[in-house]
């Protein structure tokens, strides 16, 4: 960090300015993998905010916006890189043809995602010399990244806040105002400090930090959640990615399904979910197993996920099943995966043969928006299929406040390591911000019941076949985000930053006259 006054480079900084542009820009890319131990599989979310602090310091050592935008870039690059480095694992599942792209799709993937972050840190410089307006462009840079070609809004900052007193941020102003309290907690913590006003600075950063690691780390002093009554078996067959099609595995992994469904428990659960995808039949050519699945649930609703064929083309989908094995009501995936489930220009990538990677060579059609299905006496579900539960915006978009998240996903294509715990962290921060609890089915992991603030009070984990019966919590009273969802942060952002636009413009004229 610096110790002259704001904009003043300290001795740390006048030598960061003095080496040589290649240095500066490796030690911006390790700040960035610094702060990705704040994300899982590390959990270290101090990490993360030392790191953004670090960030606004060389933010500050910047020359020129230029130099800034290109620190920026290198801060995301290395922060990218490290916690998307699960991105390699889908290309691993046919390694023979695909094995080669991994590299690259991390490579892009981590450069493309830092653009955002050095658009905000040169924006901010060209804008103004305060430090503050950075908190407010790399804030916006993260909205734009949750909107921008779909969006992709994994492993924002605030995700690292599921735990503690801290994670209620996300009830009141969702993730993107979290965004904004840690960027701007990062910022005070970086403020430079000089002379006789050195001794409070300091000491106001250490009690800044001291507060953040409690809300961080204690315990949620809050009781167990409500329950309603109604228990919730989640199936989990552990089906490898690499097996999971294969005529022969196939067949084992629906009848290790159907074992478990029938499986008899303390008490016979009131509805079963399966995974996405769970079994290998199209819904038009799935009536025989659907019936073999509803004998096996002895009257209990199902839930599972599917792919099946409309006049659109075929979709990932999840079906409701009545005693009888009749698909009572069917989603569609809206959200699909670029390059995954579909490739951008359609037309003209087919007409170069590409389908996305996880479609088997089909590509999927998405279905029209959110949409809750009815389950009877436990309420209606916002169902959820995989990538979907990555954005916030999606969730506030059901036309209808559900009972519960209904998540199926096949967490099989992120490997075994930080993808599918990121993945569960954002199904919790959905949790979090909507005050519901989610229901959770994975393939291969982690599937979890999560109560509506947020904790998984029971799971089964990562590589494991099996299933829970979890007792369903009740859903909390909307939340300030459930009810406003992203405007008004955006708008305060907006405002702020023309606030900030408005008083560097004054300051030129200023130093002008």
């Amino acid at each position: 960090m610096t110790s002259g006054a704001e904009g003043e480079p300290g001795s740390l900084m006048r030598w960061f300015v003095r080496a040589h542009w290649s240095l500066r820009f490796l030690i911006a890319a390790a700040l960035g993998v610094a702060a990705a131990f704040g994300q899982a599989p590390f959990y270290q979310p101090l990490a993360l905010i030392f790191a953004l602090a670090f960030g606004f310091g060389l933010w500050r050592a910047a020359r020129s916006a230029q130099e800034a935008a290109m620190l920026g870039w290198a801060f995301g690059v290395g922060y990218f890189g490290l916690a998307l480095v699960w991105i390699m694992e889908p290309f691993q599942v046919d390694a023979g043809r695909h094995g080669w792209m991994a590299p690259f799709a991390l490579v892009f993937m981590s450069a493309g995602l830092a653009l955002f972050w050095g658009g905000a840190f040169g924006a901010a410089r060209r804008l103004s010399s305060r430090a503050f307006t950075l908190v407010l462009a790399w804030s916006i840079a993260e909205v734009l990244r949750a909107y921008v070609l779909t969006g992709f809004p994994w492993v924002s900052p605030a995700q690292v806040l599921t735990d503690g007193p801290a994670s209620r941020m996300l009830a009141w102003v969702g993730p993107h105002g979290a965004n904004l309290c840690l960027l701007a907690l990062a910022w005070l913590v970086s403020l430079p400090a000089a002379g006789a006003a050195r001794a409070s600075v300091r000491l106001g950063q250490g009690a800044l930090l001291f507060a953040a690691t409690l809300g961080i780390y204690l315990p949620l002093a809050f009781a167990p959640a409500d329950l309603t009554g109604y228990v919730v078996r989640l199936v989990q067959p552990n089906a490898a990615q690499h097996l999971k099609w294969q005529p022969q595995m196939a067949e084992v992994f629906y009848q290790r399904q159907l074992d478990f469904t029938a499986a008899r428990g303390s008490q016979q659960p009131d509805l079963i979910v399966w995974p996405e995808t769970a079994i290998p039949w199209r819904l038009e050519s799935a009536e025989p197993a659907l019936q073999q699945i509803a004998q096996a649930a002895r009257g209990t609703p199902v839930v599972l996920g599917l792919l099946r064929t409309s006049a659109a083309g075929v979709h990932n989908s999840a079906v409701a099943l009545d005693a009888q094995g009749h698909p009572v009501q069917v989603y569609d995936k809206h959200h699909l995966v670029p390059f995954g489930e579909y490739f951008p220009g359609a037309a003209w990538a087919a007409s170069l043969g590409l389908t996305g990677l996880a479609s088997n060579g089909i590509g999927f059609a998405a279905g029209p928006g959110p949409e809750l299905i009815d389950l009877g006496p436990l309420g209606r579900a916002l169902p959820l299929i995989c990538y979907e539960a990555v954005f916030p915006q999606d969730v506030h978009a059901a036309p209808e406040r559900p009972n519960f998240l209904l998540h199926l996903t096949n967490d099989a294509w992120f490997g075994a390591a930080s993808g599918p715990q990121q993945h569960l962290a954002q199904a919790r921060m959905r949790a979090i911000e909507q005050g519901l609890p989610v229901l959770r089915a994975a393939n291969t992991g982690i599937s979890a019941m999560i109560d509506p603030l947020g904790r998984v009070t029971d799971q089964l984990p990562l590589g494991v076949a099996g299933v829970i019966d979890a007792p369903l919590p009740q859903p909390l009273p909307p939340t300030f985000y459930a009810r406003t969802g992203d405007l008004p942060i955006i708008v305060l952002l907006c405002l702020g930053l023309m606030a900030q636009i408005v008083q560097g413009l004054r300051s030129r004229r200023a130093q002008s006259d």
